[in-house]
């Protein structure tokens, strides 16, 4: 059995722990809080707070951080990885190398495996841009997310004065994607490839006007696409909103020889956004399990990790189901 520690139980925490109860070579032996431990319920693991995590250091054999990009996972990958094993789903695209050099020197110096940026973008997404590069050299990528709701996004939206909750919602245009598929595209813009829809509940007697023009005109989030808001009640937003769904798709086009055209597609559709990233980190926790078997050390991304070391099957098993 590979045992697993959860660092912090949230939607993705829970999602992990959910995604190992699936796996017959997983099991979770703790999960660790920064909350007062009794407060938090689980799906049967034991809770231990953060402090007390180098009392579990012959006990866990890979740590799944699940802590939020912009602020947790800068501090929490570096020092869990001085411990255990690890693995994180940090996905701040732009800040990726410099994480990625923090975490290998403080694994490299311990001696241990910390795999970062696992999920599904990035992660799975991220493989599948690099293999169908690598099989069509002359051609483009073009990543489309959605529909499904954005975290973060919602999160700014509730960080506004006068909104009392909200979700957002991004959407690909249809136009786009299909234009993508037919090698029609060309140079898409970001209003071009995206909407987003927003769904705000706003406090009584707030300025609607002016949260929606807050909205509308926010830089990094909403300014550069067509946004739509509607304003809900609070009962609407729980009985119709309720839900994490996401998914999006990875399109690869191009030639190999004159006039041929090749077109490599992967599609994501998901219920719940956080199941499945813990689903995807599950999978990703037994191959950085293996790949320290092997007295493997230091960072590691999913380029990195192999289909055999991600798999519960043998090789040998592989050779024959599945070739």
């Amino acid at each position: 059995m590979i045992r697993i520690a959860i660092n912090g139980y949230g939607n993705l925490g829970r999602g992990v722990e959910q995604a190992v109860a699936k796996n017959a070579d997983l099991e979770v032996v703790v999960v660790f809080t920064r909350r007062d431990p009794a407060s938090v319920k689980t799906l049967g693991a034991p809770v231990a707070h953060l402090d007390e995590a180098a009392q579990w250091v012959d006990k866990v054999d890979v740590c799944v951080n699940c802590g939020g990009s912009a602020t947790d996972l800068v501090d929490q990958t570096p020092a869990t990885a001085q411990l255990f094993n690890v693995v994180d789903s940090f996905d701040t695209h732009a800040r990726i190398p410099e994480h990625f050099a923090t975490v290998d020197a403080a694994a490299t110096k311990a001696g241990h495996v910390a795999l970062i940026s696992a999920g599904w973008d990035p992660g799975l997404f991220s493989m599948l841009r690099v293999l169908g590069e690598a099989v069509l050299p002359d051609g483009q990528s073009t990543t489309f997310w959605g529909p499904g709701v954005s975290q973060g996004h919602s999160d700014a939206l509730r960080r506004i004065d006068g909104v009392v909750d909200a979700k957002q919602y991004t959407l690909p245009v249809p136009e786009a994607v299909q234009a993508v598929k037919d090698g029609t595209a060309g140079e898409l813009t970001t209003r071009q490839k995206h909407t987003r829809d927003c769904y705000v509940v706003a406090a009584q007697g707030a300025d609607l006007e002016q949260i929606e023009k807050q909205i509308v005109e926010m830089p990094n989030y909403f300014a550069d696409y067509d946004t739509t808001v509607h304003f809900v009640s609070a009962e609407e937003l729980a009985s119709e909103h309720s839900g994490i769904p996401h998914g999006g798709q990875v399109i690869r086009r191009g030639t190999t020889s004159e006039g041929i055209h090749e077109t490599i597609g992967y599609e994501l559709a998901l219920d719940s956004n956080p199941e499945f990233t813990g689903s995807v980190l599950a999978a990703v926790a037994r191959a950085v399990a293996k790949m320290a078997a092997r007295g493997e050390s230091g960072a590691r991304t999913v380029f990195d990790v192999t289909l055999g070391d991600l798999s519960h099957r043998s090789a040998e098993d592989l050779r024959a189901g599945s070739l």
